[in-house]
């Protein structure tokens, strides 16, 4: 399992890439946009909320792609030996996205960008190609365009969506006063419920209902996903989820999906993910 880094928690704790939580292992009115302090090699920095959206930084994660269709990539976790019908599965063409103009563009600046894998942290990677594509495309920043209804007696609008987009979990009214549809889901939540596409299941995911440019949210385990949308203590439970975009479908040669190429921070982006990586997969068709 991934590295475990040591980190002083300061003001917030929101939830990361990674966890050194393995399969068997038990688990036993706050400010929406914090300054997070890391602590780290003694070394102490600041970070605004926008910056820096989550604790777990992934640049120590290798970028060079695996050698061999064998090699097993020693720092994602999550992989196992692909059987060799999975490793020569094609990727389709990409089909950009007629019903959102955005989707199109996060896929097309990602396509002609010389850095694909940036680092950093996965919730700081989607949530910048989102914007910017979004603003390149419509002139402005999504945030002026959420609905007032998503606003409530604590937060503002803009607040609501990040809370939901970094899964900011905690066991009190701050987080259980957030809609419950919506928690846990990540980007995928958060910009379904500011009206801006449609959510996709698991069943649809690997149904073939995404669409280039879809954003998504994925937990490797389910039981995490449980504690998290009813608010968690984080510290504790050492949640392992991961925020990514997806660009296509892998598929073999009789046609059917064996995989999903994704955008991330070079996390995983370097091969096809497969349905055992993740229990629970999130995902949101973008509409604007």
């Amino acid at each position: 399992m991934l590295l475990k880094k040591s980190y002083l928690y300061i003001v917030f704790i929101f939830l990361g890439c990674t966890s050194t939580k393995t399969k068997n292992q038990n688990t036993n009115s706050s400010n929406a946009e914090p300054t997070i302090i890391q602590t780290q090699n003694e070394t102490v920095k600041a970070k605004p909320f926008i910056q820096n959206l989550g604790l777990d930084d992934h640049s120590y994660i290798s970028l060079t792609p695996p050698q061999t269709e064998s090699t097993i990539h020693h720092k994602d976790s999550l992989l196992q030996e692909h059987s060799n019908t999975q490793l020569s599965s094609s990727s389709e063409e990409v089909k950009f996205n007629s019903d959102s103009p955005v989707a199109d563009r996060i896929v097309q600046n990602y396509l002609n960008s010389e850095i694909k894998e940036p680092g950093g942290h996965c919730l700081t990677v989607s949530k910048t190609r989102f914007e910017k594509a979004y603003k390149e495309v419509h002139g402005h920043l999504p945030y002026q365009d959420f609905p007032d209804s998503m606003a409530t007696a604590t937060y503002t609008s803009k607040q609501v969506f990040n809370l939901l987009y970094v899964t900011a979990s905690k066991p009190d009214k701050s987080w259980q006063s957030l809609p419950e549809n919506y928690r846990g889901k990540g980007n995928a939540g958060a910009i379904t419920y500011a009206g801006m596409g449609t959510l996709v299941d698991s069943t649809g995911i690997w149904g073939g209902k995404l669409k280039p440019g879809a954003l998504m949210q994925v937990w490797r385990y389910k039981e995490d996903f449980i504690e998290v949308v009813q608010g968690a203590d984080v510290a504790k439970l050492d949640p392992y989820g991961h925020s990514f975009i997806f660009i296509n479908y892998v598929r073999d040669d009789k046609g059917v999906i064996t995989g999903l190429r994704i955008a991330d921070q070079g996390f995983q982006s370097y091969r096809p993910l497969v349905p055992r990586d993740y229990d629970v997969w999130w995902a949101v068709n973008l509409s604007v």
